[in-house]
């Protein structure tokens, strides 16, 4: 490889990761807009939306959303204080208690959900369609999987 084409894959690189930073920005935005009324945050939302429908250890949910275990942590015993989350007895690991959302916190992740489905009308139009907004995804899922296989510890 040329030093140019290794300059332009590091160029390219460069902006996939300005424009992905700047879009989590936007995303934590419009989502801290719509979650304030329900008294949570984005971060929050996505925590309580991990474990709606599923109980999982507070590490299982950090690996899943891509943060650490102790800012999972913190925002899990917020959520435990409003009421919209419990902890369970783990039968696999008597100290690593499981996290799920209570009826309280189903209720909101639901209201939350339907203040969300004029942005997703709004997202889909402007970019061209359902279809465009899953291949997009697709390409995000696919450059996070690269990153994580990269940054493992089985490829040192």
């Amino acid at each position: 490889m040329t030093r140019t084409a290794e300059f332009g894959e590091v160029e390219a690189f460069s902006r996939a990761a300005v424009a992905v930073f700047r879009l989590n920005g936007r995303f934590t935005a419009a989502l801290d807009r719509l979650t304030l009324a329900s008294g949570l945050s984005a971060a929050r939302w996505q925590i309580l939306t991990t474990v709606t429908g599923e109980s999982l250890s507070v590490s299982a949910v950090a690996r899943r959303v891509g943060t650490t275990r102790q800012s999972v942590q913190r925002i899990a015993d917020l959520l435990v204080r409003q009421g919209l989350a419990i902890y369970l007895d783990n039968p696999a690991h008597r100290r690593a208690k499981l996290l799920t959302a209570t009826e309280q916190g189903v209720a909101a992740k639901r209201e939350i959900d339907s203040c969300l489905a004029e942005l997703t009308r709004q997202l889909c139009e402007g970019l061209g369609g359902e279809d465009e907004v899953y291949r997009t995804a697709e390409v995000l899922r696919g450059l996070s999987g690269a990153l994580s296989s990269i940054g493992s510890d089985d490829s040192a």
